[in-house]
């Protein structure tokens, strides 16, 4: 690859990273809202994806580790410090995106300090933490080699961190494979949001054995990488190692994946026709079985274009399926969708162009080929790679920075800094826009007959003159965060029958689990001497004479017509207007507009 070629991809890896920094102004300054397509119905979008992907990716690290230090294979050793540095960035990235996909990301360290252990969340914030440590410290040496750090003071701790290295190794094993797993755990959860043909009680399972095969075929892919950039011949007979011991966990991923969705009954779905059915084929087949034979046959395996075609589909196949997990085949409430927006995409984007970028720093400036690579006992001085520039801050990042090679980052930058402004014109105050449509179509048993509520209407008609401030309590008696209102049937969600909206388990924990029990209960533990609920929720109760709590929310047709009925005969009794308690003020025939206080 010639010097021009370089430049112009890491051009083009600069302008993909400004654009990210711009929509991270806009994330940071106007929230997850301004910058997103997200929504209640749609809390995962496509940096959880992104992220999914990235520690998938990040596999190889953890695996070559174990390969090197527990089973002794040391023909491995030469890509050991390449593939913590995969490791090290796919974390990393993982990292900067659940920065940017918290509601408030300076609360990032609270796990640290509020200990939640019945939560897979913990878990998994923890290992990530710990397991990310572990990736700094083990890729030190290779840092701490640099001729910078020729001085005493570092020269011990590159001893000390010779030293630990197998306990380190060992730690950073058992971390990922704690959270490797427990990402799949985090959708065990949500049966009922996951499509069945990605759905399996073997999730955490399924991550862990498709991290190993995606990691090392992430290393293939990555050796192929590391020929073309830099010059360097190409160790064969290595990665075709590689990809032969990828086999047993891509094989385990598979049989694990179809045999619970045989067992279950599920599999005949993947033959109905739907496009989540052709999506689902094509994942197991193309990235899957294909790649499967391909480096089963040892002639296919010991050929570049066998090799390379086949760690690509893995890594293809094991992107889908954490994609359309997390993305894709993930059910919406009915009549709500989930489209990534400009911003949400650029930041996507933007972090493993970030990645890339720290990649290649590392890589032209560190001992990470050859023997300069394979630890204590080899550090030969650094020589620049054939056909690779000499790293220079002037050249690399200062090219980077100005990106005049080719001038798209400065007209990406240019597009998009008018959509800070835009934002700021955005009415906000609920005196001059409704929260909500102006017609809201209630239909609560979903059977097509439908009211249509004039929303609009009845929120001015309800504005407290005083303060110039919409009630929307004497409807909506709960707010979400944000101060949003909760819809009807949030609460009434049958439409004949009450329904116990009491977390029992949930007040026991808040109030300190078991010995709580008197807080609500006097003086026995019974259902019956529970202390009501607006007793201790006094700021949730609307009002005087409003609706007050219980522990069963009524029906949502006698919730409807008690809260409605109630208000229309008294303005039906001050206005003189016996029309209002009719049916057909809100039933109206097909058509025709409800009837309204103004009429």
């Amino acid at each position: 690859m010639s010097q021009t070629t370089r430049n112009w991809i890491k051009d083009g890896l600069w302008a993909v990273v400004f654009a990210g920094l711009v929509a991270s102004v806009i994330r940071f300054a106007g929230g997850l809202g301004a910058a997103t397509g997200l929504n209640d119905s749609a809390p995962w979008g496509l940096w959880i994806a992104f992220k999914l992907v990235f520690v998938a990716l990040a596999g190889g690290g953890f695996t070559l580790a174990a390969m090197v230090y527990i089973f002794r294979l040391e023909r491995y050793r030469p890509i050991l410090r390449r593939a913590i540095l995969v490791a090290l960035l796919g974390y990393g990235a993982f990292i900067v995106s659940l920065i940017f996909d918290l509601g408030l990301p300076w609360h990032i360290y609270m796990p640290v300090l509020n200990w939640q252990h019945h939560s897979v969340m913990f878990e998994i914030a923890w290992c990530v933490m710990l397991y990310f440590s572990v990736l700094v410290l083990e890729f030190s040496p290779a840092i701490l080699e640099h001729h910078w750090f020729r001085r005493p003071p570092f020269g011990m701790l590159l001893r000390w961190l010779h030293r630990l290295t197998l306990p380190l190794i060992v730690a950073g094993i058992v971390l990922s494979t704690l959270h490797q797993s427990s990402l799949g755990s985090l959708f065990l959860i949500m049966p009922h949001r996951v499509h069945p043909l990605w759905y399996s009680p073997w999730l955490p399972y399924l991550f862990f054995t498709s991290a190993i095969a995606a990691g090392m075929t992430a290393l293939i892919v990555e050796g192929f990488f590391v020929e073309r950039w830099f010059g360097r011949g190409l160790d064969l007979d290595l990665l075709a190692r590689l990809g032969k011991g990828a086999v047993l966990p891509l094989g385990l991923y598979l049989a694990l994946r179809l045999g619970d969705l045989w067992l279950r009954g599920v599999l005949p779905r993947a033959l109905d026709g739907s496009w989540q059915s052709i999506l689902f084929l094509a994942e197991i087949v193309a990235g899957g079985f294909l790649p499967l034979v391909l480096f089963s046959l040892r002639k296919v395996r010991r050929s570049r274009e066998g090799l390379l075609t086949g760690a690509g589909l893995v890594i293809l196949g094991i992107t889908s399926q954490r994609m359309s997990l997390s993305l894709f085949t993930m059910y919406r409430a009915e009549g709500t969708s989930y489209v990534p927006s400009l911003g949400e995409t650029l930041i996507a984007f933007a972090i493993p162009a970030a990645a890339a970028l720290l990649y290649l720093l590392f890589a032209e400036t560190l001992p990470l080929f050859g023997k300069q690579a394979e630890g204590p006992g080899n550090e030969a001085p650094v020589v620049p790679s054939p056909g690779a520039a000499a790293f220079s801050i002037r050249d690399t990042w200062g090219r980077g920075i100005a990106a005049r090679r080719s001038g798209f980052a400065v007209i990406v930058v240019a597009l998009l800094l008018p959509v800070l402004s835009l934002k700021s014109q955005t009415p906000v105050s609920p005196v001059t826009a409704a929260v909500g449509w102006e017609v809201l179509e209630i239909d609560g048993n979903r059977s097509g007959y439908a009211v249509d509520f004039p929303h609009l209407e009845h929120q001015e008609r309800l504005m407290n003159e005083s303060t110039g401030e919409s009630n929307c309590r004497e409807c909506h008696h709960l707010d979400l965060p944000g101060d949003r209102a909760t819809a009807c049937s949030a609460c009434h969600a049958e439409y004949y029958r009450p329904v116990s909206i009491f977390d029992h388990s949930f007040h026991r924990q808040a109030l300190g689990g078991n010995d709580s029990c008197l807080e609500c209960h006097d003086p026995e533990h019974t259902a019956l001497t529970g202390t009501i609920c607006r007793d201790c929720h006094e700021d949730m109760v609307p009002g005087e004479g409003q609706a007050a709590f219980s522990m069963a929310a009524l029906s949502y047709k006698d919730a409807l017509h008690g809260r409605c009925l109630g208000c229309h005969e008294r303005e039906a009794l001050a206005q003189s207007r016996p029309e209002l308690v009719l049916c057909s003020t809100c039933h109206s025939l097909a058509g025709q507009s409800p009837v309204t206080f103004d009429d």
